[in-house]
C-alpha cells in the first residue's frame, strides 16, 4: 500500500515513496510476478515486508570439488605436467594450471557454453564424442571423452522455506493465496512467484538489493503477530542459494544513513566486501563529474584483496559508501565516463605497499579464477590515462 503522502500516481514503483499505516515502518518491498503471466513487466508490486525470513542465511563451507578426465589424451602443459608426476613432488604452485574450458573438438559441429555460479545449478553434458581442453587464451591441453564430477542434476534448495513476515501482499500475491490449498497443476502455476527484493528506506524510497531473489511456491498465508491486517507468507522455495548474513548487518547500516566516514568496509571479509561494493551500486546517485585533471586520493591501508581495491578506488573518487566499480568490467565502464571522475586523472595511492604484497599473481579461490594483481590494476588505470602515484 502506497503512503497517503505519496500515491505513486503517474510513477514507476521504483520511483514511489513505499509505507503503510503501522508505526514502524516496512523494510522490504518485493517487486517482480505471480503465476503464468503473458505480460512482459517484471516488477509488479507484490508486497511490503517487515522481515523476511530465508533469505540471508550462512552456508557451510563449499566442499572442494574434484573432476577426473576420462579418456584424456593430453597435450602442451597439460602433458608437461603428467610427465613431472607426481603432484606431491611438485608443490601446488608448480602443478596450476590454471583454469581448463571443455570445448567441442575441432572441425565439429556441436557448440555449447556452460557456465556455473550458483552450487544448486543444474549442468546438462553435451551430446559429444568428447571435449578439447583448452587453457587461458584457448590454448590446447588435448581432448577427453568425459569428465566426472562436472555434469549434474540441479540440488536441492539449501533454504526449502521462504517466509515473508508482517507482510502486506498487493492484488497479485493476494490472487496466489487465494489459491492455495488446490493441488492442480493450474493452481501450482498461479502460486508461482519470482520477485526481486528491495530495500525501504525510512522515507519510503527503495534501493534494490542485488541478487536478492524470493523465488518459488506460495504455499501458506496466516494472520502476522507483527501487525493488525499483516500476514506472514511461506513459499517453498526454488534451489538457488541464499545470501551471506554479513549482508543483512550492511543493508541494515546503509538504511538508516549512507556511510559517513571512509573505510566502513574495512573490517569486512571478502565477500562481504563484493557485496559492499553491491550495495554502493545500489545506492549510486548521478552527480556531477570532475573535470578531467582532478587528483583522487586512494587510502590503501585495507587494500588486502581485489575487492577491498574497489571499495577503495570508490571512495576515492565519489567519496565515502561511493561507487567506482565492483568487477573489473564495471571498473573499464567507470573509466570511460559518467560515474564521477573523467579521465585523464591523477590517482594518489597512499600505503600502496599494502597491495604490492596481498594483489599477487596466483590463483583466485574466490573467484575461481587467476589473481589480479597490482599491477594488472596500474597497467588497466595506464590504459585509460590514469596517472598513479603509488606512496
Amino acid at each position: 500500500m502506497v503512503t497517503n503522502a505519496d500515491s505513486g500516481a503517474g510513477r514507476t514503483p521504483v520511483q514511489r515513496r513505499w509505507g503503510w499505516e503501522h508505526p514502524a515502518a516496512p523494510r522490504w518491498l518485493l517487486l517482480g510476478r505471480v503465476g503464468v503471466d503473458d505480460s512482459d513487466s517484471d516488477d509488479i508490486p507484490l508486497a511490503l515486508c517487515a522481515e523476511i525470513e530465508g533469505l540471508f542465511v550462512d552456508l557451510p563451507p563449499r566442499p572442494r570439488e574434484r573432476f577426473t578426465l576420462v579418456g584424456c589424451a593430453p597435450d602442451g602443459a597439460l602433458a608437461e605436467l603428467l610427465d613431472r608426476l607426481p603432484v606431491e613432488a611438485l608443490g601446488t604452485e608448480r602443478a596450476w594450471l590454471g583454469d581448463i574450458s571443455l570445448a567441442a573438438p575441432p572441425g565439429s559441429l556441436s557448440w555449447f557454453d556452460v557456465h556455473v555460479y550458483d552450487r544448486t545449478e543444474a549442468v546438462v553434458r553435451p551430446d559429444v564424442a568428447e571435449f578439447a581442453l583448452l587453457g587461458r587464451d584457448d590454448t590446447p591441453y588435448g581432448t577427453c571423452r568425459d569428465v566426472s564430477g562436472v555434469f549434474r542434476e540441479r540440488a536441492a534448495p539449501p533454504v526449502p522455506q521462504v517466509r515473508l513476515l508482517g507482510c502486506r501482499p498487493e492484488t497479485p500475491l493476494l490472487t496466489a493465496l487465494g489459491a492455495v490449498g488446490n493441488a492442480s497443476k493450474a493452481s501450482r502455476r498461479r502460486r508461482r512467484i519470482r520477485a526481486e527484493v528491495h530495500m525501504t528506506a525510512a522515507d519510503g524510497a527503495i534501493r534494490p538489493v542485488i541478487d536478492g531473489l524470493v523465488s518459488g511456491t506460495v504455499v501458506a498465508g496466516e494472520p502476522s503477530r507483527l501487525g493488525a491486517g499483516l500476514l506472514d507468507v511461506t513459499v517453498d522455495s526454488d534451489p538457488r542459494e541464499p545470501l551471506p548474513l554479513g549482508v543483512l548487518d550492511i543493508l541494515e547500516q546503509w538504511r538508516t544513513r549512507r556511510p559517513a566516514a571512509r573505510n566502513e568496509w574495512a573490517g569486512h571479509h571478502r565477500k562481504l566486501r563484493h557485496h559492499w561494493a553491491g550495495v554502493t551500486l545500489a545506492h549510486r546517485v548521478d552527480a556531477a563529474e570532475q573535470p578531467p585533471g582532478t587528483t583522487y586520493d586512494l587510502d590503501g591501508r585495507y587494500v588486502t584483496d581485489i575487492e577491498g581495491f574497489y571499495c577503495a578506488i570508490g571512495e576515492a573518487i565519489n567519496g565515502p559508501g561511493g561507487y567506482f566499480g565492483w568487477n573489473l568490467h564495471a571498473l573499464h565502464d567507470c573509466l570511460r565516463g559518467d560515474f564521477g571522475a573523467r579521465t585523464p586523472f591523477r590517482l594518489v595511492w597512499h600505503d600502496s605497499a599494502v597491495a604490492r604484497a596481498h594483489l599477487v599473481a596466483g590463483y583466485d579461490g574466490r573467484r575461481l579464477a587467476p589473481a589480479t594483481t597490482l599491477d594488472d590494476l596500474l597497467d588497466i588505470l595506464a590504459a585509460h590515462q590514469v596517472e598513479v602515484d603509488l606512496r
